[in-house]
């Protein structure tokens, strides 16, 4: 019994041994390097513009003018950012194009369109005959397979339309732009109208807003969209 405690004290010392040996071994033979991870920030950048319209320009060769006779004369590529200042005249029609740009470099997101029209109650007294100043009645050109109107709310004497762009819009390389269709292109005055009726829309204000969200990080659930899961964390930020 003694010689057999002694040949496993021995052959466990033998394993101790190697042990040891292979651990100084890798002691020796390790390397190192550093590995740089840059990280960029993205971003999403939107443009909102509209035909620079321009009153004080009076001849019919100038942009921004509408006609004796009705008809509206514009150059397209005169834009502005800060909005236009319309003089109402009954049967006219007035060049109002609001076009959103996404940016170059920016991310794949999701964009839409708030329209907010004061005067609600005064519009839907002057188009009553048509069932209430409805879309359709205000706004010409719009077309509802590039923007898509979910939600038309009243709030006071305001009304709000939400349209939101037919599909993603994908990423864009560092150069170049993205322009999306224009959500409309003209808004009208019913030709019959009282100077009185005019009169309720003196101070007639249409606001347009653009507003774009990242698409990458938002997932279906409890039954709604992506996309509406996405609008409802941007309304909540």
């Amino acid at each position: 019994m003694k010689t057999t405690k002694k040949a496993l004290l021995f052959t466990f010392c033998a394993v101790l041994l190697v042990v040891a040996s292979v651990l100084g071994t890798m002691a020796y033979l390790t390397s190192s390097e550093t590995v740089t991870n840059t990280f960029t920030v993205g971003k999403v950048g939107l443009i909102l513009d509209e035909t620079d319209y321009d009153e004080s320009k009076t001849n019919e060769t100038t942009p921004g003018r509408v006609n004796l006779d009705g008809t509206y004369v514009t150059n397209k590529d005169d834009r502005t950012e800060d909005g236009n200042k319309y003089h109402l005249l009954p049967g006219h029609e007035y060049h109002k194009d609001p076009t959103v740009t996404v940016e170059a470099g920016s991310e794949e997101s999701y964009v839409r369109m708030i329209v907010k029209i004061n005067k609600q109650a005064a519009l839907d007294e002057i188009f009553k005959s048509q069932g209430g100043a409805s879309l359709n009645e205000i706004f010409l050109g719009y077309n509802p397979a590039d923007w898509v109107l979910v939600k038309e709310t009243v709030s006071g004497d305001v009304r709000s339309y939400e349209f939101r762009y037919k599909n993603t819009v994908a990423a864009s390389n560092e150069e170049d732009n993205v322009k999306l269709e224009a959500l409309f292109e003209k808004i009208k005055v019913p030709g019959k109208i009282t100077k009185e009726q005019l009169a309720t829309i003196a101070d007639l204000k249409i606001d347009v807003e653009a507003h774009a969200i990242q698409a990458d990080g938002f997932q279906s659930k409890d039954g709604k969209t992506a996309e509406q899961v996405a609008w409802e964390a941007f309304d909540q930020q």
